[in-house]
């Protein structure tokens, strides 16, 4: 299947961001501004079957997403979610077919010079395979280096070799000077992710996009990438978007988790919301798969019992209603024949797409209009 070329042109930013000093962790007030958001979002990609037939691959369809500063806000789901499209959007490598995406408030308008460079700095993407996101012919004074020049060539020599072991110090590779000048192929993965994870840090970024950061880690190291991300987002409130197909670590990591399925966003709310009180049946499907030995109760039986329907979605389709109903032991005809509404609950900012809300005397159907905050945004409780 043939894809399109991806890389966006440059958006013209916002000028200044308020300070997220007031705002306790994950639960930013009502006139809380985000630092990155997405409305009503949809990228279609184009391209051929292998019969030569023509096919749109509907990868978002329609995604509302909010990060604010000090906020870890997970996306999760399974391969072919959306869950990486989003991380490259807001990268700007791809661009949204319709829907708006905002920084600061302000819609991200094309332009080129310093604007590109001054959103690339604001916004770091921290890529999924540590292994071949460094280049290994580069020793790692000189990785981390190139970029502290590149975004403030007025440091000087000096200033730049004293910010590079200093960035290596934050990402906890101590002592620096023992791998200042060892190449990525001397490191483990965990720790070439720490190199990565502070090349990233090197400008002083608003939001890390974490695609998957330890996917590819042993088990052993994982908990070490992920402490680190939680560090920074209480020391420097850093908004991280935390990519990742394991509803286990999110719900140790993360503030919010935002549940997607079939380029959608199908359940989003508080950790403790989500984990305690799902409603959609995809989101009961990933917890009864998560190694959480406290879902038992001392019963010996999952509070969330399994769906042995393991058939990945169709987004090739433009339906009207839910693309898990083919696969949810719960479906009704209307799921799949009628326009399927958002229900919020009335208590806390838990959203959800699923006609099993409707009969919860805790859900109300939310309102359509676009001008409000995202639905899957904290909101002050």
């Amino acid at each position: 299947m043939t894809s399109p070329a991806h890389r966006s042109p440059v958006p013209e930013l916002a000028r200044g961001q308020e300070d997220c000093s007031r705002r306790s962790l994950g639960r930013p007030d009502d006139d809380e501004v985000p630092v990155l958001e997405a409305r009503d979002v949809h990228v279609h990609f184009h391209g051929t079957d292998s019969h030569g037939r023509a096919v749109t691959i509907r990868a978002l369809d329609g995604v509302d997403l909010a990060l604010y500063p000090g906020q870890i806000s997970a996306l999760v789901g399974e391969s072919g979610s959306g869950k990486t499209t989003i991380a490259r959007l807001f990268a700007l490598i791809y661009r949204p077919t319709s829907g708006e995406l905002l920084y600061d408030g302000t819609p991200i308008r094309v332009r080129g010079g310093r604007a590109e460079r001054a959103y690339y700095r604001n916004v770091q993407l921290i890529y999924q395979d540590p292994f071949a996101s460094l280049n290994g012919l580069k020793k790692i004074r000189t990785i981390i280096s190139r970029v502290v020049k590149i975004h403030f060539p007025r440091l000087g020599r000096a200033g730049i070799r004293a910010r590079a072991a200093e960035l290596l110090e934050r990402a906890n590779m101590t002592p620096t000077s023992r791998y200042l000048d060892r190449y990525p192929t001397d490191l483990s993965g965990g720790q070439r992710q720490r190199v990565a994870i502070a090349r990233a840090l090197a400008v002083n970024p608003k939001v890390l996009l974490a695609d998957e950061p330890t996917s590819m880690l042993d088990a052993s190291i994982r908990l070490d990438v992920l402490n680190l991300l939680s560090d920074l987002r209480e020391s420097e409130k850093v908004a991280v978007m935390y990519i990742t197909h394991d509803i286990a670590s999110a719900r140790y990591l993360s503030d919010r988790i935002n549940v997607m399925y079939g380029g959608k966003i199908i359940e989003a709310g508080s950790t403790e919301s989500i984990i305690s009180a799902p409603v959609h049946p995809y989101t009961k499907l990933l917890l009864s798969a998560a190694p959480d030995p406290a879902r038992y109760k001392g019963s010996g039986k999952p509070t969330h019992e399994p769906i042995a329907d393991s058939r990945p979605v169709d987004n090739t389709s433009d339906i009207r209603g839910c693309r898990f109903a083919d696969r949810c032991p719960v479906a009704m005809p209307k799921c799949t024949s009628e326009d399927l509404p958002l229900f919020r609950s009335i208590r806390d900012s838990h959203t959800v797409h699923c006609w099993q809300a409707e009969d919860d005397a805790d859900y109300e159907r939310a309102s359509s209009d676009r001008s409000r905050t995202p639905t899957n945004s904290a909101k002050k409780e």
